[in-house]
């Protein structure tokens, strides 16, 4: 006689990337992000301008522009963070990278630090969107309670992947 056993589910304790004030992904001023176009997650409105890692896992994606960077997790989970609203047309003017494509990173590592004031001046939000970009395998996701959070620290996400 066979035993099945069900395999066990990972679950992913996302830390805050950024410090600052918790802002519901709904509430974004950015269709593509408060539509859940590209993904399920929650925003943050940072008070310093400094992007930590928020799980362990791998560079898979890092823009030129170093506006927004992408990370995978062990469990397959992958994570956008994207560093205030329409910064992309900023050149990279005011962002520094601290890691690149392929790089392993642990939670609480610098990636990125930006110029929070620069960002106020040129872009349309310093609003940060923090997104699963592949909820199809994601089986549950919750979002912190809590309206502020701090890099490295904070519990900003626990997901559960298929």
């Amino acid at each position: 006689m066979f035993k099945l056993f069900a395999k066990k589910a990972a679950v992913d304790e996302l830390v805050s990337p950024i410090t600052g004030k918790v802002v519901k992904i709904e509430d974004v001023p950015d269709e593509m992000f408060s539509q859940k176009m590209i993904g399920d997650g929650i925003a943050i409105e940072p008070e310093e301008g400094v992007v930590a890692a928020p799980i362990d896992g791998e560079i898979v994606q890092l823009f030129p522009t170093m506006h927004a960077v992408g990370i995978r997790g062990k469990s397959g989970i992958e994570i956008l963070i994207h560093i205030g609203l329409e910064t992309v047309t900023m050149n990279g003017e005011g962002f520094q990278g601290f890691v690149k494509q392929g790089d392993s990173v642990k939670a609480g590592d610098k990636l990125i630090t930006f110029d929070l004031e620069s960002i106020k001046k040129h872009a349309d939000s310093i609003i940060s969107p923090v997104v699963i970009t592949n909820p199809d395998s994601v089986n549950s996701l919750a979002k912190t309670g809590e309206t502020y959070v701090k890099r490295g620290e904070s519990v900003l996400l626990t997901v559960k992947m298929h």
